[in-house]
């Protein structure tokens, strides 16, 4: 390496321009003649749609076009089909309903899309969309995921009966049940994680434009797959080959997950496009995204395990019914079964015997959101330890440590999916308990009981997978080429507000010894970056990264050849040493910008790389927080994460990425839910009025340590960091809540822990 920058903490380069305004969002891309086009929604969960009458819509004022499922059908288009495919039951073929743009003969939840309207202005739209009458049959629908499953549940599809689309099941049943029949301890508990929305700071949006003199489609939105999203808009929905559409992705204001797939709306603007020869955007309302975004998680997991006299872990056992919503959007399936590896956490547990039931309701679909199934995974093994341990009489980090996997077992097999490469579990654990003080803690909670208050102390000791799958490594696109001595570097990964460009730089600089104000960054455009798969899962510097030093390589390889004749010299005396081509053993060199400069064609690489496996970041959270006992209101007293993300290219990015991702699992163990009714299938926290973000004052000072331990499965070391946060909050929290309740006998309590639920837990308890 030429350079200091790995590891260096340095401030986003594009913060300055963001704060400053200068964002440039899909909604801030101008395309002359623009319409606006307007989604009408279902008001039902479930009905038949009877009739369409847009007669009256179609003869507004400002109106281009009003169209249907039926012209839809008409044009020819298809639907958004799942990458992941499973089998039912029975061990047939999974059914995959039609997942069109708009319903056709029936809607499914809530917000279902019925029509569109396409006119000169947004309000011109709305107000004839608000025109078009629907003649709707309502029949019962069923939005919980356990009482889908009933027998007599009202069906989402005729063709998937029980409403369980697929069984997906992992490990040894025989052994498990070995392992349980034997063992001198069984617990079991039954665990609701619940539905979550996304709610990035940029509401969903997207502008369509089609050229009928090339036949080619052009969309602009932001997304953190571009390719993907080209791919199955292109061969599933608009059946066209993948060339024809290009996608641009401007700044992304968040995503989370919720915006790596692609969603119907995208292919009405692109339909719509071509049906009126004008450019067509959508821009949804926050509410309109409580209504529409693929919302994330909803699953109802039994979870047992089995342990010896000693406390040693025989066996695992988990039963998961998993909310896939009404339509199988293209990621739906992965999120409930992709990860469950996660399960296995730090420990080692002789035998697994897991089955996930995807099923079908009326609500909206399900897509992967921050941590797409390790939050889940995570959250059953660390709340059932913490639950056996206040049952059978253990302490709760002495019962994590006795079963911990440890540093010089490495690489270990758990059994269950991964085979972790390097970690050094038990040190993270003792120092998170030291930098928590969390043998003083009895004195905190003595003193806060003199001031009425309930205290609690809750710790969790996340593991994931970053970078995977397991077995199909994927690989992204470094393009390098020199303009003026700077170096552009084209990325097939998509930046989502990470900061992804700051920590390419400092690779590039590192290993070229360019400054970074050098660098220049490009990604987010189909048509100059073909390939790459796009950033989740906390892969992005991993993959994006060995495929930059992949193409430097070749870059200074290169360089090496053209210098050689520069200085005439042979190739052989020439090193590359601080940003320099220079001659062995004489002061006779030319810097790497100034030979760029001479030769730009000739200094060029490309890359499509891969990293040799994936990674498995993991930490330790502690958390701390008070209880009112007459309010039930929880407080978070403080917030510690020690983490091993590997090498840190930027240890402020990692910080910044744990401080958001902790927001956020604090935010679903404590106050959001996305919640139905029952019989309607209404949705109920349509707004933020009833749908509870947390703010700045619900979150303490979150204490960050690095605990790094190198992986050799990429040349970077690096292992991820965009999910670990959440990964580790919600039990963390969800474990604190409970000790602080464990007074009164509460064992436990399901998220969200709000201050409602946790004072009629008290009250309950009180009464009994």
């Amino acid at each position: 390496m030429a350079g200091s920058e790995v590891g260096t903490a340095r401030r986003r380069d594009e913060d300055e321009r963001h704060l400053r305004g200068g964002g440039r969002y899909g909604a801030d891309v101008e395309a002359e003649g623009t319409a606006r086009m307007v989604v009408l929604r279902s008001p039902h969960a479930a009905a038949g749609i009877l009739s369409i009458d847009t007669s009256e819509a179609e003869a507004m004022p400002g109106v281009v076009a009003v169209l249907t499922g039926r012209d839809a059908a008409e044009d020819g288009l298809g639907t958004l089909r799942p990458l992941l495919r499973y089998r039912r039951p029975d061990g047939s073929d999974m059914a995959i309903p039609p997942h069109g743009v708009l319903a056709l003969d029936r809607v499914r939840f809530v917000g279902d899309g019925v029509a569109v309207v396409v006119a000169e202005t947004a309000a011109q739209a709305e107000d004839a969309a608000e025109a078009i009458v629907v003649d709707y049959e309502e029949s019962q629908a069923v939005t919980d995921v356990a009482q889908a499953t009933a027998p007599g549940a009202p069906a989402v599809w005729d063709e998937v009966p029980g409403n369980v689309a697929f069984l997906h099941a992992l490990g040894d049943p025989g052994a498990a049940e070995d392992a349980f029949r034997t063992a001198g301890h069984v617990v079991e508990l039954t665990m609701r994680i619940s539905r979550v929305s996304a709610n990035p700071i940029e509401p969903r949006n997207a502008l369509g434009r089609y050229d009928p003199a090339s036949g080619r489609y052009e969309l602009v939105v932001g997304t953190q797959t571009p390719n993907l999203v080209r791919r199955h808009l292109a061969a599933e929905m608009l059946r066209i080959d993948p060339s024809l559409l290009r996608v641009v992705s401007p700044d992304c204001g968040g995503s989370f997950g919720m915006k790596n797939t692609p969603y119907p709306e995208y292919a009405l603007v692109l339909w719509a496009a071509k049906r009126t020869g004008r450019p067509v955007r959508w821009v949804a309302s926050r509410s309109e995204s409580l209504l529409s975004d693929y919302h994330g998680r909803d699953n109802l997991t039994t979870a047992a395990l089995a342990l010896d006299r000693e406390g040693r872990f025989l066996g695992l056992r988990v039963r998961t019914l998993a909310n896939l919503g009404a339509y199988l959007g293209v990621m739906a399936p992965h999120s409930p079964t992709a990860n469950l590896g996660g399960l296995a956490g730090m420990y080692k547990i002789a035998c697994f015997d897991v089955a996930v039931r995807g099923v079908h309701t009326h609500t909206q679909p399900t897509a992967p959101y921050r941590g797409a199934g390790r939050p889940e995974a995570t959250y059953v093994i660390e709340r059932l330890i913490d639950h056996a341990a206040a049952t059978l009489g253990f302490d709760r980090v002495d019962l994590r440590r006795r079963n911990m996997i440890r540093p010089e077992e490495m690489p270990y097999d758990t059994g269950l999916a991964f085979t972790y490469d390097c970690g050094d579990f038990p040190g993270i654990l003792d120092r998170a308990l030291d930098l928590s003080d969390w043998a003083g803690f009895e004195a905190r909670r003595l003193e806060a009981s003199r001031r009425g208050k309930l205290r609690g102390i809750g710790l969790s000791c996340p593991i994931e997978i970053a970078g995977g799958p397991v077995g199909r490594p994927m690989g992204e696109l470094a393009d390098i080429r020199f303009e003026g001595g700077r170096a552009v570097v084209t990325l097939g990964s998509s930046d989502a507000g990470q900061g992804h460009g700051t920590a390419i730089r400092q690779i590039v600089a590192e290993a070229t010894g360019l400054p970074a104000g050098e660098i220049v960054i490009v990604s987010g455009d189909t048509d100059t970056a073909r390939e790459g798969v796009g950033t989740y899962g906390s892969r992005t510097t991993a993959a994006a990264g060995t495929a930059v030093i992949d193409a430097l390589g070749s870059v200074v390889a290169q360089g090496i050849a053209i210098a050689a004749e520069e200085l005439e010299a042979a190739a052989a005396d020439i090193e590359f040493v601080d940003g320099a081509f220079a001659v062995a053993g004489t002061d006779r060199a030319i810097r790497l910008d100034e030979l760029a400069a001479r030769h730009p064609e000739a200094l060029r690489a490309r890359s499509v790389a891969a990293a040799h496996g994936p990674t498995f970041p993991n930490g330790c959270h502690v958390c701390e927080v008070e209880v009112d006992p007459e309010t039930g209101v929880t407080e978070l007293m403080s917030y510690l994460v020690v983490d091993d993300v590997g090498v840190a290219i930027n240890p402020m990015l990692v910080k910044g990425q744990m401080h958001g991702g902790v927001a956020q699992g604090v935010g679903q163990a404590l106050f959001e839910a996305v919640v139905y009714d029952p019989e309607s299938g209404q949705l109920l926290s349509g707004s933020f009025t009833d749908y509870a973000m947390p703010r700045a004052v619900d979150l303490p000072e979150i204490a960050v340590a690095m605990h790094p331990v190198p992986t050799r499965a990429n040349p970077l070391g690096v292992k991820g960091a965009g999910e670990a946060g959440t990964v580790g909050a919600i039990p963390a929290v969800i474990n604190a809540v409970v000790d602080a309740l464990s007074p009164f006998g509460v064992t436990h309590v399901d998220m969200p822990a709000t201050s409602e639920k946790v004072w009629r837990r008290i009250r309950a308890a009180g009464q009994g």
